[in-house]
């Protein structure tokens, strides 16, 4: 069989030969090409696949920044009103506090409760207390009638 083959080489053209064997040598490299191109698209295909979740869970992760960053958002707005809330109470109870040295100004002077609440804008309860702990004691506007 080998004998016949080798026989039957030197009656064929060699140029066919080689012909034949390009076309051959063409069809293996596109099937191989074929194959490479198929498992580049499979493997850009994943990649994309793997992106796309990827980028999924940084935006629900992203989501929940944003719902935490909100949340402190609100409590710094609260915190901050609180804050304005307690300054201007402060302002405010120094003010108070201005008036009431004023009235212990005025009850170390003598002045009567009527005198205490219309001049310092104190409540009966508070002219009354001031009153006590500031004014002149009063035996000693008995022992002493001038004082009066």
């Amino acid at each position: 069989m080998i004998a016949s083959i080798l026989s039957a080489l030197p009656s064929l053209p060699w140029d066919e030969i080689l012909l034949a064997g390009r076309a051959l040598f063409l069809v293996f490299s596109f099937l191989i090409a074929g194959i490479a191109f198929t498992r580049w698209r499979r493997a850009a295909e994943c990649d994309t696949e793997h992106t796309a979740q990827q980028t999924e869970r940084v935006l629900e992760r992203l989501a929940v920044l944003e719902k935490a960053l909100a949340a402190t958002d609100a409590r710094i707005a609260a915190q901050s009103q609180q804050l304005e809330i307690q300054l201007n109470a402060s302002q405010s109870g120094s003010a108070a506090g201005y008036s009431y040295q004023i009235a212990a100004r005025l009850a170390r002077a003598g002045a009567s409760r009527e005198e205490l609440m219309s001049g310092c804008g104190l409540t009966q309860q508070e002219a009354d207390l001031v009153a006590r702990l500031h004014g002149i004691p009063r035996r000693m506007l008995r022992s002493h009638p001038a004082a009066a």
